[in-house]
């Protein structure tokens, strides 16, 4: 892992790379593109209520993207699936409101040079599929991934 001090320069050299990617191709995902929004960044460097994550978990993610940028590429089946019901911000009539929506969310574990590694790819109701996230796939907080982190291995475990 950089060093912490690098922050700044190692945030830029991801935003860069993370924008160059544009959209991918999933053949896990009948070959339709997985698209590299602003969002999926966002969400790499904040949590959900806009809490900014540590900056140490932000670089381990940032250096986690060419493994994420593969795994999708190279993938034909997901390991993980989950659908719910969330609710959204959006413009409507000149004014923001909230509304429900489908949120489906496609995980795809892989083992690239030895680091487990997990892509989560989202689509909000019926629209596009876009990044959603990469982590190290060795911790978990969910009850369904007990079982497959018992074997996974790797160097970049937090605390």
């Amino acid at each position: 892992m950089q060093d912490i001090s690098d922050y700044k320069k190692i945030r830029e050299d991801a935003c860069v790379f993370y924008q160059t990617i544009g959209s991918i191709r999933c053949p896990a995902l009948h070959h339709q593109p997985v698209h590299f929004t602003s969002e999926g960044f966002n969400h790499l460097v904040y949590k959900g209520n806009r809490n900014e994550r540590d900056k140490s978990v932000q670089i381990m993610k940032f250096e986690l993207l060419s493994k994420a940028k593969e795994i999708i590429t190279l993938t034909t089946t997901h390991q993980e699936y989950d659908e719910r019901l969330i609710t959204v911000s959006r413009e409507r009539f000149k004014k923001n409101l909230d509304e429900s929506t489908s949120a489906r969310y496609w995980g795809f574990v892989a083992i690239i040079k030895n680091f487990r590694v997990k892509v989560i790819v989202r689509a909000l109701g019926n629209g596009q599929y876009h990044f959603w996230s990469v982590i190290p796939a060795w911790t978990t907080s969910h009850y369904r991934d007990i079982k497959l982190i018992s074997n996974a291995k790797g160097d970049l475990v937090e605390d």
